[in-house]
């Protein structure tokens, strides 16, 4: 019998990962956030704009990080265009320019070569799988979704810029419990996030599955010692047999 009924991913540093340094590439995407409104005819003077859009995005993620809500990058970038004069910015415009600059980072995230070939055999071993993703815009996911080819897999993807929280908040853990209709002792959770989720899963009573290959960030040294999953892997593909250790 199986340990659990189903399992939730994380997307980023899971599923996939960067190939680049993060911050020559949001750099460069800034600048071509900038270029698209630029030629909407928005008269922005570079230099102070991107660097108020900077200031603005880093206080943020300061905030979610302590309050875990999530405000888009939308919302961060409609709120400072109506600062510069443009309150009523179309949407479409907005939408455009935020696709280009996120076409930036997005050819940087690469499929694990293990992600599609474990997905496959989770699922032909009858688990159920699901998603939650924290990002500051749903169509960013789901865009690194459908390229890293794994949509097919899943009952359903859940993002904080979607729901509005953030993991380890237990709420975004629930909504999809409550989709499959589980209790949280018959689901697992695989992440390389120890603050959100290992934490998260913790919150919600769900089993927790570190998975360390690209878990050496300094967010994760400093829970270290405080936040311990219940199991650990260094590969996606040790985790069917993981899953066949904890059914005996």
């Amino acid at each position: 019998m199986h340990p659990f009924d189903a399992i939730i991913f994380d997307l980023g540093s899971t599923l996939i990962y960067f190939d680049a340094d993060w911050s020559e590439v949001m750099y460069r995407a800034s600048q071509v956030l900038y270029r698209q409104l630029d030629q909407a005819g928005l008269e922005l003077d570079q230099k102070p704009f991107l660097r108020e859009y900077h200031q603005a995005v880093e206080a943020y993620y300061q905030e979610r990080e302590s309050e875990f809500v999530e405000h888009t990058t939308y919302l961060i970038l409609r709120n400072l265009l109506a600062e510069w004069g443009y309150p009523e910015v179309p949407d479409r415009i907005l939408r455009q320019a935020l696709k280009a600059m996120y076409a930036v980072s997005q050819a940087h995230w690469i499929p694990e070569l293990d992600a599609v070939p474990t997905l496959a055999a989770l699922k032909a071993m009858g688990y159920r799988l699901g998603l939650i993703s924290n990002a500051a815009d749903d169509a960013d996911v789901q865009t690194l979704v459908d390229k890293a080819k794994v949509r097919a897999f899943f009952d359903k993807i859940l993002t904080s810029a979607e729901e509005g929280i953030r993991k380890p908040n237990p709420r975004i853990f629930q909504k999809l419990l409550n989709f499959w209709n589980l209790p949280a002792e018959r689901v697992a959770m695989v992440g390389d996030t120890l603050g959100a989720d290992i934490l998260g899963a913790k919150n919600a009573g769900i089993f927790s599955i570190w998975i360390t290959r690209r878990a050496g960030t300094p967010a994760n040294h400093a829970h270290a010692d405080t936040i311990q999953p219940d199991e650990m892997i260094a590969t996606l593909d040790e985790l069917p047999g993981l899953l066949k250790k904890l059914a005996v």
